[in-house]
């Protein structure tokens, strides 16, 4: 098909042979990051921008963290533990702070406040850019499209008589970024490419390959830094010429760039497989290599298919739906940023990934990323996974499922050091380097259920796929946290419950009657609806298991004499111990809400009362937030069976945000690439999102599988989904029309024993 032809059927569209709700398209080149277009293979990111004459792509490799290991533990910090908890006990709660701030923090820098590439912490960073100029005349004709279902950005333009095509992949089969340059006029196809680095980086040519390499930061001058390289080769039926740091292409009609890049953090043979991948794809036709990347990559995204009603802008360039969001419904969006997410997850974190996708997936610009890059524990690297399981995607889980087990060592050191505790402990935040320590400020690093909540993904791939054989894998890991918390509770005097203390509501503060703003307290929900959790996941995996009687009879004592769910004068589900007010009622963090999402403690069904005072919580902390903030708002009211709610929040989550900064408070939003605005980007909002409107659609807990349970009017006239996975080891495909199911089919090993209900209808 012709550029021309092209053009004129896809005036109501951006490609006419794709549906609006697997394209994003646009009619100018990207100006800012967060509107070029991602591309992963799990390990090798790229971002194009599109430019015809001033192109860059930014290279990103999922193992590029400066830093390295560290002991940031404090080795006597269990000594002040008692007094923390006597002033804690004695309602003392600022001074409990400031002796946490003491004597219970992190030793050394920490994460460096959140810009740590120059300390042991570290910080994820860009790889590199690409930078080709190619010389030319005016360009018209203008159209960029990334094709989610088949993973390749592409670029057409006409420009001095000729039409021009670029396309741009990330092969997961060979390793390599590749970018395909072709053109109608014979010869015409002229460009130079170089590589470039802000710093710690040396560029070379080497033969017929352009060379980028250099070391990191370890953050300790008596250890190595993380060495990185990055290989760049062109194939094409021109002429090519080197010098000056630079490839040049001349003469030709199409010309194809390979990269492939690595760190000695994930690989010690880099330089040979670097190699080998560049020589492999370099004598490999053009249409294999992308053949083989697209099978590849469908393997991954055929598994899902949605549809859902066309608004009037559904076939609008991807800024125009964005602005259109807002006063007018297009349920195609939803299905658009559903299919996004599982996109970003399947280029971000495939089965083999060294690392699991962190906050900005694996695509970043800065040598300085925003909070490090890292893996934040109190939801966000959780966040990321949601959408893993119930779309069917569980062996990208995969990543997060293998490095968590990697936290235990440490973890039971840091457990011994600031509780005498037994078991294992992770903080708030952890990197490549294992780091469960503390944070360094007391009044966010001190949450110690962190790692409780990863052994809830731990869990739940058992719950979904029901591999025992994993399970006994695991088993130990679960049983570990269950020991750090038995071994540290302490029993509060007013009721007698068993609660942590120390510990913090995630980043959120109340006011204490007598010490004003303060955030250390004990038990707070969230923590206490953590361990409720674990300790019955853990009962579960003991009992399938037949192992540790003796352990079940502890927990099962233990866990009756958690801190109950609590409702406060508000009528909202309490956030702490004591009724307290709130120093930011609309906080980003709504974690007390935790039993509701992603537990399911709470529910319209079983807890009709805790229900209703989960919905007030969430009137209270109103319906603006940051990003992935908007994003969990949607799965808890899609918990609520409240679609319309739901979808509210959705399309809150919409609104275009056009600038890359650190300002939120007005509220997140979307990018013009659909990346969530924290603000800056994030990548657990788009997760969560794509987690949110499967929850729309599908539900499943204790061998139910529910249908429709939060189903918007605006989605109700028709639609369906396939695909969807759900607890029990089933797989769910479900069709409606005016809201009401018209067919479903259950399959897979658990299907027959799942019990089916409709919409919102209570057991």
């Amino acid at each position: 098909m012709t550029l021309a032809v092209l053009l004129l059927l896809a005036a109501k569209g951006g490609d006419p042979n794709m549906h609006p709700s697997t394209q994003l398209w646009f009619t100018e080149p990207a100006k800012a990051f967060t509107a070029s277009c991602p591309l992963g293979n799990g390990r090798l990111g790229a971002m194009v921008f599109g430019d015809p004459h001033d192109e860059r792509v930014v290279l990103n490799e999922s193992t590029m963290w400066s830093g390295s290991p560290q002991d940031a533990d404090r080795p006597e910090a269990y000594k002040v533990l008692p007094e923390i908890r006597r002033l804690l006990l004695a309602d003392e709660n600022r001074k409990a702070q400031d002796l946490l701030q003491k004597n219970f923090i992190c030793r050394g820098a920490g994460s460096g406040s959140g810009s740590g590439k120059d300390v042991p912490y570290g910080c994820y960073q860009v790889f590199g850019n690409m930078e080709i100029s190619q010389p030319g005349g005016e360009v018209t004709e203008y159209r960029r499209i990334l094709d989610l279902d088949r993973a390749i950005s592409s670029i057409d333009y006409r420009q001095d008589g000729a039409e021009f095509h670029r396309e741009a992949f990330v092969s997961a089969p060979d390793q390599v970024v590749a970018y395909r340059f072709t053109t109608t006029r014979p010869e015409h196809l002229s460009f130079s490419m170089k590589l470039s680095r802000p710093e710690k980086a040396q560029v070379m040519l080497e033969g017929s390959d352009l060379v980028i390499i250099g070391q990191l930061k370890s953050g300790n001058p008596n250890v190595a830094g993380v060495r990185f390289e990055g290989r760049a080769r062109v194939v094409t039926d021109g002429r090519i010429s080197g010098g000056d740091g630079a490839i040049s292409v001349s003469g030709g009609t199409q010309a194809t760039i390979l990269f492939s890049a690595g760190t000695d953090l994930a690989d010690k043979s880099l330089h040979s497989h670097l190699m080998e991948h560049l020589k492999k794809a370099a004598e490999t036709d053009y249409d294999e290599l992308r053949g083989r990347h697209v099978a590849d990559y469908q393997k991954f995204f055929h598994r899902v298919a949605i549809d859902l009603p066309e608004g009037s802008s559904a076939r609008k360039p991807t800024v125009e739906r964005l602005k259109a969001a807002d006063h007018e419904d297009d349920p195609s969006l939803a299905a658009l940023y559903f299919n996004y997410g599982r996109y970003l997850l399947i280029s971000s974190s495939r089965p083999d990934s060294p690392l699991p996708a962190n906050l900005q997936g694996i695509w970043a610009e800065e040598i300085q990323t925003p909070w490090n890059g890292d893996f934040h524990l109190d939801i966000n690297v959780q966040m990321n996974y949601w959408p893993a399981e119930v779309c069917n995607l569980s062996d990208c889980h995969m990543p997060l499922l293998q490095f968590i087990p990697k936290l235990v060592p440490n973890g039971q050191k840091t457990a011994k050091a600031y509780y005498g505790a037994g078991g294992w402990v992770a903080h708030v935040i952890t990197n490549p380097w294992l780091y469960t320590s503390p944070g360094e400020g007391a009044d966010w690093g001190s949450t110690c259920t962190a790692g409780g909540w990863l052994c809830e993904h731990l869990w739940e791939h058992y719950a979904f796929t029901k591999d025992r054989h994993y399970l006994q894998s695991v088993y130990p890991v679960l049983k570990g946290s269950c020991e750090f918390f038995l071994d540290m509770l302490i029993e509060e005097p007013k009721h007698h419950w068993l609660v942590t203390a120390p510990s913090n509501s995630p980043e959120n503060q109340f006011i204490h009657p007598k010490d004003g703003p303060v955030s250390t307290c004990m038990g707070p929900t969230m923590d206490e609806s953590i361990m409720r959790e674990l300790f019955t996941n853990t009962i579960s995996a003991a009992k399938e298991l037949g192992v540790d009687q003796g352990l079940v009879a502890r927990l099962e004592q233990t866990r009756a004499r958690l801190a109950p769910f609590q409702i406060g004068k508000y009528g909202q589900i309490q956030e702490w111990l004591e009724d307290y007010e709130e120093v930011e009622p609309h906080h980003r963090h709504t974690s007390n809400l935790y039993g509701l999402h992603p537990s399911d403690q709470i529910s319209p069904d079983k807890t009709p009362d805790l229900a209703a005072a989960a919905r007030k919580t969430l009137e209270r902390r109103g319906d603006m937030g940051t990003g992935w903030s908007l994003a969990w708002k949607v799965n808890f009211w899609a918990r609520l069976w409240d679609g319309d709610h739901a979808w509210l929040l959705l399309k809150r989550l919409f609104k275009p945000v056009g600038v890359m900064g650190y300002d939120y408070s007005n509220g997140g939003g979307t990018y013009s690439n659909l990346f969530d605005a924290h603000p800056p980007f994030q990548i657990d909002g788009n997760f969560g999102a794509t987690a949110g409107i499967a929850e729309m659609l599908v539900q499943s807990q204790e061998g139910v599988v529910r249908l429709l349970p939060a189903l918007p009017k605006a989605w109700a006239s028709k639609g369906s989904v396939r695909g969807l996975r759900a607890r029990g080891d089933v797989f769910v495909d479900v069709s409606w029309k005016d809201g009401k199911v018209v067919s479903y089919k259950l399959s897979g090993p658990g299907a027959k024993a799942a019990k089916v209900v409709t919409g919102n209808t209570k057991m």
